[in-house]
């Protein structure tokens, strides 16, 4: 596509065992601010919610710590200020912190300088706060695509070294079907993205990377499309999901339109289960060191 380079691919990392080593990503927000709770609870009444985000990450922590899996946490800066123990012990397990920005903001409702200002706030509070640099960066709702590709400027000018923001599918809150499905170079900016990981077949892409689609499929169909990623194309995937998927004695929020229902509190029992497997089948890292190599 027209202003995206795809990145020449290096040589995978290979885990014990040959297993390409995938991205395991989790983006750190609570129940109540993902983007289908946002015509019932406002950011106003944010604090007076209860919160559980604390609790689920360190249920994951202590998962990935089992098989020895390094994650990267895409943590909202609203979260970080409020739970700075948490996003330390995120640190001191060896895993990466990368903004989510401040307040979930999608940024294709933000102006440049806006958007600007809050992927700088939400890096500096993060840096302040875990004593590591932030280099990554995720956009709420995979919502950079081709109406703000301005963004990936914003970011390098920010400090940011890569973007892990489009999804290359057709989706109905996302989506940019025509984007590299590999890490690219976006035009006039010093940055990679990093998009989700999608299979190619009938001449559409496929989502593969997580979140609701790992709750909504059979897991052998997640393992199948994880596995010819590795095998048949000779690459990392990246995965994703958010700590409250591991939760299914959240509290449930009225109000909700069927579709928003459906895609968040699907199969939330079952998550964890699918996610134990997920960390035995397949080998698992940073995105930084995956994608950027260790200490660069």
């Amino acid at each position: 596509m027209d202003g995206m380079t795809p990145m020449r691919q290096a040589e995978p990392a290979v885990a014990r065992g040959g297993l390409i080593v995938n991205a395991l990503t989790v983006d750190v927000e609570d129940y109540f601010q993902v983007e289908a709770m946002a015509h019932v609870v406002a950011r106003a009444d944010w604090d007076a919610m209860p919160r559980r985000v604390e609790a689920n990450v360190d249920r994951l922590l202590e998962l990935f710590a089992r098989v020895g899996a390094k994650a990267t946490f895409f943590t909202l800066g609203w979260i970080a200020e409020r739970h700075p123990v948490m996003v330390r012990r995120i640190v001191g397990a060896g895993h990466e912190l990368a903004s989510h920005g401040m307040l979930h903001l999608r940024a294709d409702r933000q102006t440049r300088a806006d958007f600007a200002a809050d992927v700088r706030a939400s890096k500096r509070l993060l840096e302040d706060i875990g004593r590591v640099p932030v280099r990554g960066y995720r956009a709420a709702t995979f919502s950079i695509g081709q109406g703000n590709l301005w963004a990936f400027a914003a970011l390098a000018e920010a400090g940011y070294a890569y973007s892990s923001s489009i999804y290359p599918i057709a989706h109905d809150l996302y989506g940019m079907p025509d984007a590299p499905r590999v890490p690219f170079r976006p035009e006039g900016a010093d940055i990679i993205e990093i998009p989700m990981t999608t299979l190619r077949a009938f001449g559409r892409n496929w989502p593969v990377s997580g979140g609701g689609y790992f709750r909504l499929l059979p897991y052998r169909a997640s393992r199948a499309a994880l596995r010819r990623v590795n095998a048949g194309e000779g690459r990392p995937a990246v995965f994703y999901m958010h700590p409250w998927e591991i939760d299914p004695a959240q509290p449930r929020l009225r109000g909700l339109p069927a579709k928003s229902r459906f895609r968040h509190y699907l199969n939330l029992a079952r998550m964890e289960g699918r996610l134990v497997r997920l960390l035995g089948d397949f080998a698992w890292g940073r995105m930084d060191e995956i994608f950027l190599g260790r200490g660069r």
